[in-house]
Formats: structure tokens, sequence, C-alpha cells
């Protein structure tokens, strides 16, 4: 009795919690839900052995399809895995809740194990009709009617989804932001970075009801909207300043990050900029700008060394451009079916390779470049020259009067014959594909679309295509939450999480796509919902019903990317050079590394600081060098421009917090702003509330105020009794100096000044 009454509570426990995640408020379910309940569990334990790989699979037994679970077994063709309505009669679920270990699946020696309340839901779905459906991600999303809420909250249409699951969890939002923290963290996300004191003073003082609405549309309209986009897209799209592999050799790629922030500033729809990046090349009568955009497919790693095989690298460059056309655009691991059939998704290998196709007609060699020769680009390519600049390409910051050369994409007349490489290795051709795309996705009709690189941009923007405007809508939502809504980003498979709001995420598709795929609307929609504006404030209630904050009945405490840390200190101590594109600029980093990771060889085989101005422009064009990225930048979790990156991991070390002490940048941001509120007329309190006012973007309170003006002191008195250390501390950097003559006083304003930098707050997006 007590075993039953312990799978009952068992049962109701997970399926309350399966119901959250679903987006259902109806607490538990009498029917059991094939893509909710079953699917994650057969996924996670049987699809290894019974799922769409057919090299590995078991017992010619496949559990992910309808067909081959409901079909007689092999060797006993009597038997079933499944009986509608039988679970006495289904293998499957006398195989999972047997005690004979001889027989139990998934067998002992897998270290896979199913519990009792998951061996409970499928005999209940089986009880129920075994009743499968297709993954929720290949149905096409379709605009689920408002829920109905409390209407007195909501602000738009996001909000009435978001308030459904809170108050079916037993939660409320919580109150809207003050307006000087709203404020920061709206500037950070729309521009990346800090509004200004003058911004803020203007804001505290609108008291109009459309205060806010007005202060996002002048974010927007920024031109630094453009560049705080284009960071994430650099990530999808592994941009870097250089070749990768040993040599790492110099590449001029830049132009093409140039037209990724025109392209955002302009408010080009979303299916433009898809369309131009994948085939911009194959439009009619292709700009110069079109055929710059396609530079997204080239910015993979590119080999300058002798003695490599030269069709090794060259499917290498391929298969780079596939794995990052699924990840960018589909959120699907693809790249698992490179060998063979995808373990958990229904994408064959065959799939894979015809997917290949689109990409394998470049006329490229996988060695062409010469690392001596210093190979900026490998053709295909096109040259920009100065004159093109001043009348068509006006966005690219271009100032040396000698063409720049960047990788683009071109096809080739002849149609190389694309193979499935037996297990993926590239001297081991096998059966020869044509184009394509895996059908559990959306049919590719050659004869609708095409049969080029320009057909696929048709399909994937297709209205009937379930992934793309999803997978967008996702990775939007997760750069202003911190996640997504459907976590597991970069995958959107079977192995992937399900949505925290699959009706929210349906409709923000829908709508995105009804609405011209219009970016900047989009980010608008988000930002003006109540969501969005809620104080970031957790009460221990939340913290108990909700400590991942999936129902976001808060706004999430995200900490400041590395580019956006960069572009507050340099913003708030007055250091920012705003210019807009350009080549990558050198860094601060300490000496010897690059020195100790190369050949020898190139012009990158020496690391050569850049000086004056070129040092404090924003994180954006930080130079990438693929074997030796910034330092700074990866300690705070920047990404290296490997591969394709959707999403980066966020971690929490010793070294973040001796970085923000001692990196070079930052202490001479303190030093520079000390200097300038040296200058002014103030009392040293006075200069302590403008530098917290400037950094944190929001007046200091009286304790804080307090503790900052009795460390000033303190400081002020050390320095006085070693006058030299105060003189060596306020030498950081190579921004020129003002002429202060108490550098006792500059040096503690400008140790508060570093502390202020340091508080938590300060590199916090609230």
């Amino acid at each position: 009795m007590r075993f039953l009454l312990g799978i009952c509570c068992v049962l109701t426990s997970l399926l309350l919690v399966d119901c959250q995640q679903s987006g259902s408020i109806t607490g538990v379910r009498d029917s059991v839900d094939y893509n909710l309940h079953i699917r994650p569990i057969l996924s996670d334990r049987c699809f290894k052995c019974h799922g769409p790989d057919a090299n590995q699979r078991k017992a010619n037994l496949r559990l992910d399809t309808p067909e081959g679970a409901l079909a007689a077994l092999k060797d006993n063709p009597a038997a079933h895995a499944i009986t509608p309505g039988e679970p006495d009669q289904s293998e499957v679920f006398l195989r999972i809740s047997t005690s004979d270990t001889s027989v139990l699946m998934p067998p002992p020696n897998s270290n896979l194990s199913l519990n009792a309340a998951e061996i409970v839901l499928i005999k209940k779905w089986i009880e129920q009709g075994a009743k499968y459906k297709p993954h929720w991600a290949f149905i096409p999303p379709k605009k689920h009617p408002l829920p109905e809420v409390d209407e007195s909250w909501p602000k738009n249409e996001i909000d009435y989804f978001i308030l459904e699951k809170m108050e079916a969890a037993g939660l409320q939002p919580n109150a809207e932001a003050d307006k000087a923290r709203l404020l920061k963290r709206v500037s950070l996300d729309l521009t990346g970075l800090p509004p200004s004191p003058e911004l803020q003073a203007r804001f505290l003082a609108d008291n109009s009801e459309d205060a806010y609405e007005k202060m996002v549309d002048e974010l927007l309209a920024q031109p630094q909207y453009g560049e705080k986009m284009a960071v994430h897209w650099m990530d999808v799209a592994r941009y870097a300043d250089s070749h990768g592999y040993q040599d790492d050799g110099l590449r001029t790629m830049w132009p093409w990050r140039d037209w990724v922030i025109h392209a955002f500033n302009q408010n080009y729809a979303y299916d433009k900029f898809v369309t131009w990046q994948l085939a911009g090349d194959l439009l009619p009568d292709p700009t110069k700008e079109q055929l710059l955009a396609t530079g997204f497919n080239r910015n993979h790693k590119i080999t300058q060394e002798g003695g490599v095989i030269d069709e090794e690298y060259r499917i290498e460059y391929v298969t780079d451009r596939t794995n990052t056309f699924a990840k960018a655009f589909l959120a699907l691991t693809f790249e698992c079916a490179h060998c063979h059939d995808h373990k958990y998704d229904p994408i064959s290998q065959k799939d894979y390779y015809r997917t290949f196709a689109f990409f394998n007609r470049v006329p490229e060699k996988g060695l062409l470049g010469d690392i001596q020769l210093a190979s900026l680009a490998d053709p295909p390519k096109i040259k920009i020259t100065s004159q093109e600049v001043a009348n068509i390409l006006t966005f690219i910051n271009k100032k040396d009067t000698t063409p720049v050369e960047v990788m683009v994409m071109k096809d080739s007349t002849w149609k190389r014959p694309t193979h499935i490489l037996v297990r993926g290795v590239y001297d081991a051709p096998g059966e020869v594909v044509d184009i394509g795309v895996p059908d559990a996705i959306l049919p590719f009709d050659s004869s609708r679309f095409g049969n080029n690189r320009l057909a696929l941009a048709k399909w994937l923007l297709h209205e009937k295509n379930p992934l793309t405007a999803r997978v967008f809508i996702n990775r939007m939502w997760q750069e202003l939450f911190g996640r997504g809504l459907v976590k597991t980003s970069g995958d959107f498979g079977m192995q992937g999480e399900l949505p925290s709001h699959p009706e929210l995420l349906d409709w923000l598709a829908v709508d995105f796509r009804e609405n011209g795929w219009n970016i900047k609307r989009l980010m608008k929609q988000l930002v003006m919902s109540a969501t969005y504006q809620q104080s970031s404030a957790v009460s221990k209630k939340q913290l108990e019903k909700d400590p991942d904050n999936i129902l976001l009945s808060h706004a999430p405490r995200i900490r400041l990317t590395a580019e956006s840390m960069r572009d507050l200190a340099l913003a708030s101590s007055g250091l920012l050079v705003k210019e807009i594109g350009g080549p990558s600029m050198k860094v601060y980093q300490p000496k010897g590394i690059w020195e100790s990771s190369t050949s020898g060889r190139g012009v990158l085989a020496r690391y050569v600081q850049d000086h004056g101005d070129k040092l404090y422009r924003r994180g954006l064009y930080s130079f990438i060098k693929r074997t030796v990225p910034p330092p700074g930048m990866l300690i705070m979790d920047g990404s290296n421009r490997d591969q394709c990156e959707v999403k980066r991991g966020v971690t929490n070390t010793p070294l973040q917090a001796l970085l923000l002490l001692n990196e070079p940048l930052m202490l001479e941001a303190s030093r520079v702003l000390a200097e300038r509120l040296m200058l002014e007329k103030s009392s040293e309190e006075e200069k302590i509330k403008k530098a917290f006012l400037l950094i944190v973007c929001r007046g200091s309170k009286n304790e804080e105020l307090s503790l900052l003006t009795a460390y000033y002191k303190s400081e002020k008195e050390k320095f006085q009794q070693s006058p030299e250390k105060a003189k060596k501390f306020i030498e950081a950097g190579e921004y020129p100096h003002q002429e202060i003559k108490d550098t006792v006083s500059l040096a503690a304003l400008m140790q508060v000044i570093q502390t202020i930098y340091n508080m938590d707050e300060a590199i916090t997006k609230t």
C-alpha cells in the first residue's frame, strides 16, 4: 500500500512539473501527452539503441516512430513492442517493469534506468492508446488565443502568457523596476552602453505616460544599437580576425562585420538579413553589398600550412558551413549525422550530405593561401576600393587607400558531385546524393524552391518552416532574459529541453513573420512588456517555488558580457571612442601569449598592441586571433570563435574578480575618471556621488555614500604616508594625464572608483 501511495505521489509531482513546463495550468492531467511526458523519457533512455540511427539499432526495434513501435517484433511475430490499450501485452512495458535483470530494459550495464513514476507514466500512456505526435519543434507554430488573466498587469500580449503560468504556480509578478534601474537595463540591452547622466536626468524628469516608450525609440535609433546586436551575431557567424589552425594568419573580414552593424541599424528584415548572408551572390544581378553579406559563410577556419591534404581541408570547410547553417538557423545538431544517422533526431546521414551539397559548389581549395605571402583572403573573394566606399558601401569604415579583400561565396559553373562520406571520412566517398534537407522539418521541393543556396534560403523562410522564426525569437529572448523560452537555444531537437512557454513562443514566432520579420519591432515588443519591466527583487516565495525564475515573476539578474564590461568602463570614464566599424584593435594583454602559441611565421607571429584612440573602442572590435583570443575576454566567458556559438557559458571564478581588480583598462578607466572629477569644482562627496551615478547608473543611498566616503578618507591617509605609492598607482594606462598636483587625493579617489567598478551591481544588468 505504501509503495502504491509513493508511486502516486511521485507521479503527481512529475505531472505538475511537466504541466508547468509545457504551459498547462490545469494541474495533474488525466491524459498523458507523448511530446510532454513520454518522448523525453524514450529519448533519454531508449533512442540510442532503438531510435533513428539504423547502424546502432538493436533487435531491429525502432521506438521513435509509431510504425516501428506498433509493428510485430522480428524475432516473435506474435508480440509487439507496444499494443495500444494493453500494457500487459506490450513488450516495452513488460521489459521496463520486470524484476528479471536478464530481460530488463534498459539493460543494467547501460547505467540507465526508469524510476517508478516513469514506468507508471508509460503504462498509462499505453492504456490511453499510445498516441504518437511529431516532435513539438517540427509542428508549424500557430497563434494561440491570449489566455484569460487579470488584465490590470499586462502591457502587451507577451504578459498574458507569462501571467497565466505565474498564477498557476501561485506567484504574482513583481512591481515595475524603479526608473533608474529600468533605464540602465534597457540601455544596456539595446545599445550595450550605460545611460549618460544627462539621459538619466531627462528620463527621471519625464513623468509622461509614454516616457519609457519614447526612451526605447530613442535607444533603438542610436547607431550603437547595431553594434550591440552585432556582438551576438559575431558568435553565431564565428567571426574572427585570423584564419585559425596553427599558423593562424591574418584575414580581413571586418568589412563584413561593418555590414552586419549597418544591417541591424537599417533594420533589414530578418528574411532579407538571412537571405543575403546565405545566398546574396545568387540573387538576380547581385550588388556589391549583397556579395559582401555572403561573407557569413566564409568566416570558418582556413589552413595556410604546407603539407596538409587539400581535399581533407576543403571537406572541413564545407562541413563547417553545413553545421553552422543548422545551428544558426534551425537550432539542430546536424553535426551528429556527419558520420552516421542521428541517434535521436530524424536526421539521417543522407540528409546531412544532401544539406552539405548546397555548400559544396564553392570553387575553393583546402590549401591555397600561404602564410609567408600574408594571404588575407582566399578565393572566391571581392576587392573593396575607396571609391566604392565613398559612393556605394558608405557604411564601411575604410581609411586605408589600399583595396581591402573580403572572402565571399560563389558557386562554380561545374556541379561538384556530393558523396555520403563513409563514417565521415573525406577519402571514403559513398553514394552520390543531390541537394535536400530532412523531410521531418519541411520537405524540400526543388521544382518550387530551386536547386541552390537561394532555394535553401527560400525553404528556410517558408511560412510552413516550423523552426526559423522560433529559433530567432528564442535567441532574442535569451539576449534580454538570460535564458531562452527553450533553454537549449542551440538544440531544438529531441535531446533539447521543452519550451517553458510554448504558446508564447509560437505566438511570437507567427507574429514576427506576419509583421515582415521586423527585428526592431520585435526588440521593442519585448522590452515594452510588463514582464521585462519588472523589478529584479526576489522574495523567499519566488525562490522556493521557482528558483531558476523560469516563470519570470521577477526580472533576472544577469552579469554583463565580456564586451559590455569593457564598454561600461570606457563609457563611464569618458574614454570611449564611438567610431563605428573598421578594422579590429589590439588591446592591452600580457606579453608573450601570442609568441608562445605560434609557428613563428606570418604577421601575427608577435603581438603588437595598438595605441591612441584604437585602444578605447568598443569590445566588439577587439582583435580575435583564434588560437590566442584576448585572455580578458575568455576569463569573462567570451567566445574564441572556433565554431558557431548561440549561447555563451556563464562561469563564476576568482580569476574574474582578479581581472576586474587588476586589468589595465579597468585601472586606466578609474584613473581617467578620477582625474576628470578632480578638475571639477566640487566636494569629495559630490565627486564620489557622480562616479557612482556614472558607473552604477543610479543615485547612491546615504549608507553607500557614507561607506565610500569613509573608504576614500582611509585610502587618502594611507597614500599620505606613502606618496610614492600614490604616484605609482596613478600611472595606469596610456591615456594622457591631466596636470593634478594633489596626487594623494587623486589616488584615493581612483581607488574608490575602482571599488565601484568591482561592485556586483555595477557589472550586473538588474
